[in-house]
C-alpha cells in the first residue's frame, strides 16, 4: 500500500439553555453540544445486507465501468489472479490529539522502501493535532482491508496510538443528510469504491476517533491526558464567562426596567 498526500486546513453560543452548555470529562471534548435546530448533517446507523462476492467476469465490467467514468489518471487495474487495485481518499477527521514520537525526522524515500519503523527509534512521546480535513490517498489492493488501511495510515503519520482508537467510515448523501456508517476492520475498501464508482460525493471514507461511548482513560498516554486537562480547564474558564456574562445582559436589562418604571408600582 502506497501513500500520497494533500491538505487543507467550540464552544456553544450563549443563546442556547444552560442545561445544554454543562460539559463533563466524559462528554466536554468527545460531543458537542446538541443544538436545537435539526443539523443538516447526521449521522445513522445504516444497515446493509452483503452482497454475494462477484465472480471475475463481473469484476472486469465494473472495472471497466469504472475507469470509464474516471476524469484522472486514477485507474483501477484487474490482476491477472482476480485481485485488482486502486486509488481511495481518506478524510482525517480527527478532534482529539494524536501522539508521536518526539524529535524524530519526517520519513525519507529510503525509509519507506526499506520499512524503516522510525517510531522505534525512541521512547520519547509528544502529541498534537493533525490538521482538520487533511485527505491521504491510497493505493491499495482488493484484499486490503479496513485494518490494514487504518494502520497505514498511523504508519504514514508515525502516530504511536493504538489503532483500536480509530475507525474508518464511509461517508454518504441522501436525500439532503451526510450519513456515515462504521465500517468493520474486516471490509474491503477498494470494493466498495468501485461499486460505488469514483465521485467522491456518492461515496468517501473518513478515518474518525473510535467512539464506544464510555471513554477508556487507561487507553490513553500521558501527553494525550495532559493535553485533555488543559482542553477541560479552558472548557470550564470559557463557560463560566459565558454564564456570567449571560446573567450580566439580565442584570442591565432588570436595572433599565425598574429605572423606566421609576419606582411606579405594577
Amino acid at each position: 500500500m502506497t501513500i500520497g498526500s494533500s491538505m487543507s486546513s467550540g464552544y456553544c453560543s450563549l443563546d442556547e439553555d444552560l442545561e445544554d452548555c454543562f460539559f463533563t470529562a466524559k462528554t466536554s471534548f468527545f460531543r458537542s453540544a446538541q443544538s436545537k435546530i435539526p443539523a443538516k448533517n447526521v449521522t445513522k446507523t445504516v444497515e446493509e445486507e452483503k452482497p454475494a462476492p462477484p465472480t471475475v467476469q463481473e469484476i472486469k465490467q465494473k472495472i471497466e465501468k469504472y475507469n470509464a467514468k474516471v476524469t484522472n489518471c486514477l485507474l483501477m487495474k484487474l490482476n491477472d489472479d482476480g485481485t485488482y487495485t486502486g486509488f481511495i481518499k481518506v478524510h482525517l477527521k480527527l478532534r482529539r490529539p494524536v501522539t508521536v514520537p518526539a524529535g524524530i525526522r519526517p520519513q525519507s524515500i529510503y525509509d519507506a522502501l526499506k520499512e524503516v519503523n522510525l517510531a522505534d527509534m525512541t521512547d520519547k512521546r509528544t502529541s498534537f493535532y493533525l490538521p482538520l480535513d487533511a485527505i491521504k490517498q491510497l493505493h491499495i489492493s482488493s484484499t486490503t482491508t479496513v485494518s490494514e488501511v487504518i494502520q497505514g495510515l498511523l504508519k504514514k503519520f508515525m502516530v504511536v496510538d493504538n489503532p483500536q482508537k480509530f475507525a474508518l467510515f464511509k461517508e454518504m448523501r441522501k436525500d439532503g443528510q451526510v450519513l456515515f456508517q462504521k465500517l468493520p476492520l474486516t471490509e474491503y475498501p477498494l470494493y466498495l469504491r468501485l461499486l460505488a464508482g469514483p465521485d467522491t460525493d456518492v461515496l468517501s471514507f473518513v478515518l474518525k476517533e473510535n467512539e464506544t461511548g464510555e471513554v477508556e482513560w487507561d487507553a490513553f498516554s500521558i501527553p494525550e491526558l495532559q493535553n485533555f486537562l488543559m482542553i477541560l480547564d479552558k472548557e470550564e474558564k470559557d463557560k463560566i464567562q459565558q454564564v456570567q456574562r449571560k446573567y450580566e445582559k439580565f442584570k442591565q436589562r432588570l436595572q433599565q426596567t425598574l429605572k423606566a418604571a421609576g419606582g411606579k408600582p405594577g
